[in-house]
């Protein structure tokens, strides 16, 4: 799995660009991962493991009506979690994990319900101020699983932010390669 985060700090050191990581159901294993990575230090700005869900609006700055009628595991939770820890941190992008590992169900959403989010300093044709994304998960197997399989998905996701900025929107690109040849 190290390779995304090996990527990840790779492209970011190019950039000259920080990350932030918030996490609930992964505990604290996505800013691991990172800091696997030789050289994590120069874009690595820290994390925040808000596992209780009042941590997420104290320290994260979650809409607390939000995470009352929702509760954590929420796509807007989840962006929130990711605008706060970049904003709490001082970086230039930040990741974000809340779900349901198991055993048992939370808020009323089953186990495998993982939402995980990325905020950056652009809008990146995302059409969503600061530059938001979220993606929702519905992943099978136990907890260590479902965890892990959240880190790769975190990760993955702000690849594909970082490397779609380069290359603008994907659409107009293969519109344009394939247009008039």
């Amino acid at each position: 799995m190290n390779s995304a985060a090996a990527e990840l700090v790779r492209l970011l050191t190019v950039r000259g660009e920080t990350l932030a990581v918030a996490e609930s159901l992964t505990g604290g294993l996505v800013a691991a991962e990172i800091t696997t990575v030789p050289g994590a230090s120069k874009v690595f700005r820290g994390s925040v493991t808000a596992y209780a869900t009042e941590l997420k609006h104290e320290l994260l700055g979650v809409d607390a009506t939000l995470l009352a009628e929702r509760g954590a595991v929420d796509p807007q939770v989840a962006a929130q979690m990711a605008a706060g820890v970049r904003k709490a941190l001082g970086a230039d992008w930040g990741l974000a994990t809340t779900g349901v590992a198991g055993p048992d169900p939370q808020d009323g959403k089953p186990v495998g319900t993982v939402f995980v989010a990325t905020d950056g300093p652009f809008g990146a044709g995302s059409g969503s101020a600061g530059g938001g994304k979220v993606e929702a998960l519905r992943l099978n197997g136990d907890r260590a699983e479902i965890r892990m399989e959240s880190v790769r998905s975190v990760l993955a996701l702000l690849l594909r932010e970082l490397v779609g900025e380069h290359t603008g929107n994907e659409r107009t690109q293969d519109t344009e390669q394939n247009g008039g040849f």
